[in-house]
């Protein structure tokens, strides 16, 4: 089936903020398919619209639907941003601490391959460790094993020499 052009924004718009109502509910509300409403909340995102994630509150949003929110308000004056986190049901707060999320994703990287690359040398180092003590070992048994095979040897030499 399909719906008109008006139809399809107005359910839309009922899914975004500060309305965001859940997907189950809406479909009830306005008897549509709740399939329907994830595929057009998809396409809706492909298209670049801020549609979060979540049902319920900009915290459950997804990361790319909190960067998206960032990039949008990028330009915008505190009065702009006032309205715009109005609008989208967010507080300023939440948009201060996104914005330095995104700020400091790089360093995060950089900061994570250092420790990365911290606990994989002292890794290597216990490996190494770990490998000579088993060598070590290996050898404490074969040499085990000889004085073993040379003991029985020298009581078979001394039950034979007591036997004649």
């Amino acid at each position: 089936m399909a719906y008109a052009l008006e139809r399809r924004e107005a359910v839309l718009k009922k899914m975004m903020p500060p309305n965001a109502m859940p997907i189950a509910a809406l479909a009830k509300q306005e008897n549509i398919c709740e399939q329907t409403l994830y595929g057009w909340r998809t396409k809706a995102r492909k298209e670049g619209r801020l549609m979060p994630d979540s049902d319920l509150t900009p915290e459950g949003w997804t990361s790319s639907d909190k960067f998206s929110a960032v990039l949008e308000t990028a330009t915008m004056s505190k009065a702009e941003i006032g309205e715009y986190c109005r609008q989208k049901g967010l507080h300023t707060s939440q948009l201060t601490a996104w914005r330095a999320a995104c700020e400091q994703a790089n360093d995060w990287d950089q900061a994570t391959s250092v420790q990365m690359r911290a606990a994989r040398k002292t890794t290597d180092k216990k490996i190494k460790k770990l490998e000579r003590e088993l060598v070590r070992k290996e050898q404490a048994l074969a040499e085990a094993a000889v004085l073993l095979v040379l003991r029985e040897k020298l009581d078979a030499l001394y039950q034979k020499d007591a036997d004649e």
